[in-house]
């Protein structure tokens, strides 16, 4: 069961309407990224490497699509280190325990993460083969 909300919870602005609610919408948004930025180094090590990525790949002489498909790559992996993060989160608040099934959800988020990593590198290293090879 799910305790009630605490003073300060964001989640005690849910239910609004209109305008507020997308306030309240980026508001959560913006908690989730400083909290993914406080807590986790791996999102910090991919969130640098995009800032130096995204300007990179916005620079270099391909296509339109190409460019677009970097940029891409690269943003998919922040959303996927986000999701595994929140998937981590909601394992940990249940329990510290060591149990099977927790293991698989967090094993499962990694494999996502390095299944994102994989493919962005696949792209830029095809375009850039493409390109300059």
């Amino acid at each position: 069961m799910q305790s009630p909300s605490a003073p300060g919870d964001s989640r005690a602005l849910k239910g609004k309407r209109g305008l507020q609610r997308v306030l309240n919408a980026f508001r959560y948004s913006y908690d989730g990224f400083v909290a993914a930025w406080a807590e986790e180094d791996a999102f910090r090590q991919e969130l640098l490497l995009a800032v130096v990525m995204v300007p990179t790949a916005s620079l270099l002489p391909v296509s339109l699509v190409e460019r677009l498909l970097m940029i891409a790559v690269v943003v998919l992996v922040l959303i996927v280190e986000i999701v595994n993060t929140a998937i981590e989160a909601a394992i940990d608040r249940q329990s510290f325990e060591i149990n099977p099934l927790a293991k698989r959800a967090k094993d499962l988020g990694s494999a996502a993460v390095m299944l994102s990593l994989l493919l962005a590198g696949g792209v830029w290293l095809s375009v850039l083969w493409a390109r300059f090879g």
